[in-house]
């Protein structure tokens, strides 16, 4: 934690430290509304909290590059970013916000020049630039390169930058401060502030702030299998979803198609850029077959499906590391490559193969098969950053609240996302959210007293609930906690670790007391979210996974107790909020997929697999009671149409 003192009251507390986090600190600090108030003399205060050091965020592992049509290595055009990017999201783009990511990227990009971030460079000293997945000249006629990158390692580049930057302009930081709760007034109309709970004191926070947003990235630990940190627990949509408010699209989930077999981590599409091939287990380089004109470098939910189509018609490989799992994955042959260009420009993926496969990518194929990676949907958003409720046929704004990068859904992603366009997400509408928080604070009068501290009372119910989970540990004795698998979740032979779908669990010592805990949670939740959606899914995978969840993960979720009676340096206090709110998404990722009677970028169902855009162009929004509505897409000046590669 940072030494600072914390106050207990802010104009602005930022959650997340990401990306999207510190883009939105520097949107105010460096904003017009900004420089007016401290021209009158006025200093609003801002707190960013983070569940992790900042420099941890998930953002730092972002890999391959992030998107502008800066015109570098060819000539570009951002109409036609505009254009790759609502045909990858297959249309359930919002078109007016797809423009503005599009138009203000090459802006985003300089300025995060300017802020320190060293991207690689050409012979002539301008910003290198390499194909990825979509992105293509002249509306959809042949791909160009348009990923600004730094090696293989553009998010840890960016992190560090825009992070020193906030260090140098003052910002506070509380560190490794876990929120529990987002509060809103009584009517749920307006943002109060948040309750934290420091995890070094293990001491329960009250925080007013006029204006919070959320950035605490995706939800990737839905599955057992994912290329996201495990700190990616949903945190923002779900404490979203447990303030009445709505989630949008979060059926759309996206597999990246090459992680590294059995681990889930990530090997960067610039792998597939720099000349890698994808080849099954005849030595074919079966891309050609799905997606003639673009082959390896198609949008990710067309390469995941056709690796899923190689591994179900027999045409798979085994890990060599795991052969007994079967042929479950397809080679990505990268021995094309100049090894001296494969150590200068894919270092990290050079490493990552040597360490944890034990292969030699210069020589050496290796095993890759999809593994859960971005979530598409996320808390519903204006281009500003406005959290809204979608009612009557509106959006209604909750004054206050904002949210941006992955936790958010203003839109432009659809329902696939774009290589290179998560990290141009996160900092251009971080920042614009910032800015707009700015102006808010600038102008905002304050709420008149009505004697009501719908904060302290929140805090007040979160230090009863700790006090009561200690002091059952210290009333039942002293326990042991079951040690969590070290395998991977996603391993069906894993028998000891997971839940049978009909929803038995073996939460239970030798002696037949319970013995369960979050991260046996997090396990069995992994595999059934594996079995119902990873790539594929019908109506009966996704009933067998929500009849598993409530009538044995949430019951368990609910029934969760630490095992140890500190408070401080205590994980599991937060390992079990985390678990709880991974329990909530999964119940709306089910149902929003289940309303989905459609196959649409990356939600494939075996059951209804073409794409209905007479009924189903129109993004899901899903509350935590299991309502769904629908809100339709914006179409400006590109109708639906077909979704080749």
């Amino acid at each position: 934690m940072n030494p600072k003192h914390i106050e207990k009251s802010y104009d602005a507390v930022i959650v997340g430290a990401g990306a999207a986090g510190l883009s939105a600190a520097l949107g105010m600090l460096r904003s017009p509304a900004m420089a007016h108030m401290r021209a009158e003399g006025r200093e609003p205060s801002i707190l960013v909290i983070s569940k992790l050091q900042p420099l941890r965020s998930h953002t730092g592992s972002a890999e391959g590059g992030i998107a502008a049509s800066l015109g570098n290595e060819r000539h570009d055009d951002w109409h036609w970013h505009y254009f790759d990017t609502v045909k990858g999201g297959d249309w359930m783009v919002d078109q007016d916000a797809a423009r503005m990511l599009a138009e203000y990227a090459p802006e985003t990009v300089i300025n995060l020049e300017r802020s320190g971030v060293a991207f690689s460079r050409m012979t002539d000293g301008h910003i290198a630039q390499r194909r990825f997945g979509g992105h293509t000249a002249d509306f959809g006629r042949e791909p160009i390169p348009r990923a600004a990158y730094a090696a293989d390692r553009i998010g840890h580049q960016i992190l560090f930058a825009l992070w020193q930057q906030c260090v140098g302009q003052g910002v506070d930081f509380a560190d490794e401060w876990y929120v529990t709760d987002l509060v809103l007034d009584r009517s749920g109309q307006r943002a109060r502030g948040v309750v934290a709970f420091d995890i070094a004191h293990g001491e329960v926070h009250t925080i007013h702030a006029s204006t919070v947003l959320m950035a605490t990235g995706g939800a990737g630990r839905l599955f057992g299998t994912t290329s996201n940190s495990w700190d990616l627990t949903g945190d923002g949509m779900a404490l979203a979803l447990a303030a009445g408010l709505q989630v949008e699209d979060i059926e759309f989930i996206q597999f990246h198609p090459t992680g590294l077999a059995h681990t889930g981590l990530l090997l960067s599409e610039a792998a597939r850029a720099e000349g890698g091939v994808l080849r099954n287990a005849r030595g074919e380089a079966f891309m050609q077959r799905y997606a003639p004109d673009h082959g390896d470098l198609s949008a990710r939910d067309v390469v995941s499906r056709a690796v899923t189509a190689e591994i179900a018609a027999g045409r798979g490989v085994p890990d060599p590391r795991e052969p007994q799992a079967g042929p479950d994955c397809v080679w990505l042959d990268m021995t094309a490559i100049d090894p001296q260009r494969m150590r200068t420009a894919l270092p990290q993926v050079l490493e990552t193969i040597r360490t944890y496969a034990g292969l030699d990518p210069t020589r050496d194929m290796v095993p890759v098969k999809p593994t859960a990676h971005y979530t598409m949907g996320g808390i519903p958003i204006t281009t500003e950053g406005e959290v809204y409720r979608w009612q009557g046929g509106e959006r209604r704004i909750v004054d206050g609240l904002y949210a941006a990068g992955e936790c958010s859904c203003v839109g432009v992603h659809g329902a696939n996302r774009l290589g290179g366009n998560s990290l141009l997400d996160a900092c251009l509408f971080g920042g614009r959210a910032g800015a707009a928080m700015a102006a808010r604070i600038e102008t905002a009068t304050s709420p008149a007293d009505d004697g009501v501290d719908p904060v302290y009372d929140a805090a007040e119910r979160r230090r009863s609930q700790v006090a009561a989970w200690l002091q059952d540990h210290d009333a039942s004795g002293d326990e042991t906690m079951s040690a969590p698998s070290t395998s991977n979740a996603s391993d069906e032979d894993n028998e000891s670790n997971k839940s049978d779908e009909s929803g038995e669990s073996d939460a239970q010592d030798t002696d037949g007391t319970a013995s369960d805990n979050p991260y046996r949670l997090f396990a069995d939740l992994g595999a059934v979210m594996e079995r119902a959606l990873a790539v594929h899914c019908d109506a009966e995978s996704v009933a067998r996974a929500l009849n598993a969840i409530e009538r044995d993960l949430a019951p368990r979720a609910a029934a969760l107790h630490p095992h140890d009676h500190a408070a401080a340096f205590n994980q599991e206090l937060t390992a079990i909020w985390e678990a709880r709110h991974l329990i909530t998404l999964a119940r709306i990722v089910l149902r929003c997929s289940d309303a989905r009677h459609e196959s649409r970028g990356s939600l494939h169902r075996d059951d209804y697999p073409d794409r209905d855009d007479r009924r189903y162009l129109a993004h899901t929004m899903g509350d935590a009671s299991g309502a769904i509505g629908w809100q339709p897409v914006h179409i400006l000046g590109m109708p639906p149409a077909g979704r080749t590669y």
